[in-house]
């Protein structure tokens, strides 16, 4: 038996909520990427990464995380050291929040909403 086709309306409300969504993924990306690094700092991308994919179930690709880290870097909110990779001897970036980026996350943070209970 073939799938049920969803009907128009059940079309335009997916395509609501997938608008919604991707708009909030894109909004919480960054206090996501500055809290992940805050808790694993010294954090490589690579943990980053994982940990942001296994904690919120987004896919993000390594392109699109070093775009945000690069603008979060500009902005003063996190530095990045070099540091040699094991086995390697390549270098690899270890990221930590900056004093400001500590106080832009916790600015952020202050301001999030959460619904008491009735």
């Amino acid at each position: 038996m073939a799938p049920r086709r969803p009907n128009e309306d059940e079309e335009w409300l997916d395509a609501r909520i997938e608008s919604w969504v991707e708009t909030y993924k894109k909004s919480m990306l960054t206090p996501a990427i500055l809290a992940l690094i805050a808790e694993h700092q010294p954090a490589g991308i690579a943990t980053i990464t994982d940990a942001l994919t296994q904690r919120t179930g987004w896919q993000i690709t390594e392109r699109g995380l070093y775009r945000n880290v690069k603008r979060l870097q500009d902005s003063g909110f996190i530095a990045n050291t070099d540091v040699n990779a094991p086995r390697t001897g390549a270098k690899r970036k270890e990221l930590s929040l900056t004093k400001i980026g500590k106080e832009f996350l916790a600015g952020i943070t202050d301001n999030f909403i959460e619904l008491p209970d009735k």
